[in-house]
């Protein structure tokens, strides 16, 4: 798999039995304690792994800083933010690269590996599949808030801790065979991962806007103070092309099309399997479990937004 249908990952499959999982990830800051920066990188860059079902083995550290303005202490706190992520995936931390630049970045190369016959894609997902979110949606609108100093301290800590929670329940829903398709949600917003995941598959969908899940009612209040990203607006104007919108709430709209950091995994579900799902995002304390859309037939890739 390479980059024909706008996948998370590449693969290239070994054998019948193994195939190997590729992809990178890297960002600037979007949180201030350095630590916490690292942490959510990581999770970012094996959340790819974990949308293909696939396990992380390696891993390589990418970074980018000011040497002028950045002391190597917050360095380290970077690097040690990431490790500890690794650790937390038991996937190894192989080496890396670091060079000067005007502003930090700093992300993952990421390796891992997914049996062929399991493997998750965006281009599987069927009529009558249910849409499981394992994240709440809004955290591009909290981490602008936080840069513009006007998100509370408990949403802030909570997105943070969103940001940091590893999608390992990828991996177990695929290897047991109880997902057709997947993908994560991450700057493209859920619309535009599932518009993706649409075009891919030959097939439609409805999102019921009642059951799509929210961090925080804080959440609505900063979009109604007019604290929404520039990627989220761009989203928002590209969904505008393939989404049929049913409901006139400008605030669900800018929700939906929310560019996320480190989101959640959006899962294509039969009904059959939904209580064995529902059960293993239970145990892998998932943040949440929303069923909040289903897959529908259709001649072009629609969304059509249901109450």
């Amino acid at each position: 798999m390479g980059i024909a249908t706008g996948d998370d990952a590449g693969v290239y499959r070994i054998d019948r039995d193994r195939a190997l999982v590729q992809t990178v990830d890297f960002f600037t800051p979007i949180v201030d304690d350095a630590f916490s920066y690292g942490q959510i990188a990581a999770a970012n860059a094996l959340s790819d792994v974990y949308a293909m079902g696939g396990r992380p083995l390696t891993a390589m550290n990418l970074m980018g800083v000011p040497t002028d303005r950045v002391p190597p202490r917050i360095i380290n706190q970077i690097l040690r933010g990431g490790a500890a992520k690794l650790k937390e995936a038991r996937c190894v931390l192989v080496g890396g690269h670091t060079i000067r630049n005007p502003e930090p970045i700093y992300g993952l190369s990421v390796t891992g590996m997914v049996s062929p016959r399991r493997m998750l894609t965006n281009a599987a997902a069927r009529a009558g599949d249910l849409l499981v979110l394992t994240k709440p949606l809004g955290t591009g609108v909290v981490t602008t808030g936080i840069k513009r100093g006007i998100t509370s301290r408990p949403l802030k800590q909570k997105a943070v801790a969103l940001m940091c929670h590893l999608n390992l329940v990828g991996t177990e829903v695929a290897e047991q065979g109880l997902v057709r398709a997947a993908s994560d949600v991450t700057g493209f917003g859920l619309l535009g991962q599932l518009g993706t995941m649409c075009r891919a598959s030959g097939v439609g969908a409805e999102v019921f806007a009642g059951c799509v899940p929210v961090i925080s009612d804080e959440v609505l209040a900063l979009i109604s103070r007019e604290c929404i990203p520039g990627g989220t607006r761009d989203n928002l104007a590209h969904a505008g092309k393939f989404v049929k919108w049913n409901q006139g709430d400008v605030r669900l709209k800018i929700l939906l099309a929310d560019a996320q950091t480190s989101g959640g995994l959006l899962l294509c579900v039969p009904p059959r399997h939904l209580p064995a799902v529902l059960k293993v995002l239970k145990r892998h304390r998932a943040p949440c479990a929303a069923v909040m859309g289903r897959i529908v037939r259709s001649s072009k890739p629609i969304i059509g937004i249901r109450p």
